[in-house]
């Protein structure tokens, strides 16, 4: 019982010498001539003393809100790094890399995972079989850039013609050929109004199929705007050979004249195709093609350069 009440002395002494530093410190902040006040009116000295008591409260509250303001303003506007590359579109067959420190820049695959399985196999224009597609774009970066790794200079245009290993094609025949154009505008109408059916195309494509439901004047011609926009990933206004994979791919192995029948439609050699050539293709008015290609353009700038 002692110890207890020797305790509590002990924390009460504590607590009075505590009180007495902050007076003192309150009196170290006053002029001799509040002192002089204070020893003839302690009342005076008690007003002073609450009044700069407030005052400190006052700048503690301010100091309180101005952090929570500068938190608050930190959760509503974060200082997010962004990463120069995310905004850098390099293409098949190269990655984005920081060249020292300070400029992205876009640069050839250095390695391609090692590919065991067949089915990852890859057929390109020339009839030649590689490990996988990664492969292919690889070769192509390097013999582009002119790396000493090219086997083949030819190799800077090389592109996937299908899917698997390459075997023996068949032969299109003239025939076959003639009459190409009309079983692919069939084709390509057929596959938009299954994405239509399936709510996969967008607003203003679905609004194009309908049209072409409904007025088939635009059947073909929308179909064909579509597919040349959906390939052109660039955006350039033309679709190069690689933008041609996802509609050469599944159609070889179905269709042997799509191979020849997409090298006629690059009538000036150059590796890619413009939107003329691909109605000349079709066999479509062009001036039509081009019209509802700008329609596209206004009612959706991003899809289109």
């Amino acid at each position: 019982m002692r110890s207890l009440w020797l305790l509590l002395g002990l924390g009460l002494l504590a607590l009075c010498q505590v009180q007495a530093s902050e007076e003192i410190d309150d009196l170290a902040d006053l002029g001799d001539d509040d002192l002089s006040d204070i020893d003839e009116n302690e009342e005076e000295y008690l007003r002073l003393l609450e009044e700069k008591a407030k005052i400190k409260d006052v700048e503690r509250e301010n100091e309180i809100a101005n952090k929570l303001a500068s938190v608050r303003h930190n959760l509503i506007n974060p200082v997010v790094e962004v990463d120069p590359c995310e905004t850098m579109p390099c293409g098949a067959g190269r990655i984005c890399q920081m060249k020292d420190n300070e400029t992205p820049e876009c640069v050839c695959i250095p390695e391609c995972p090692d590919e065991l399985d067949t089915r990852r196999h890859v057929c390109t224009n020339a009839n030649e079989t590689w490990s996988s597609d990664c492969a292919v774009y690889q070769q192509r970066c390097w013999c582009d850039s002119g790396d000493e790794r090219c086997t083949n200079p030819d190799n800077a245009h090389m592109h996937i013609d299908y899917l698997g290993a390459c075997h023996e094609p068949r032969v299109c025949t003239e025939e076959d050929m003639k009459d190409f154009p009309r079983r692919m505008r069939d084709w390509l109408f057929n596959v938009m109004r299954d994405l239509a059916e399936r709510d996969e195309l967008t607003e203003h494509y679905m609004q194009m199929e309908l049209e072409a439901e409904t007025n088939h004047s635009r059947r073909w011609s929308n179909a064909a705007v579509w597919k040349w926009c959906d390939l052109d990933g660039d955006t350039d206004r033309s679709v190069s050979r690689h933008e041609l994979f996802p509609i050469r791919a599944p159609l070889v192995s179905l269709e042997h004249c799509i191979a020849p029948f997409l090298e006629s439609c690059d009538s000036n050699n150059d590796h890619r195709i413009t939107l003329v050539e691909w109605g000349a293709c079709l066999e479509l008015d062009a001036d039509d093609l081009i019209e509802r290609c700008d329609e596209v353009q206004r009612s959706q700038p991003h899809l289109l350069g």
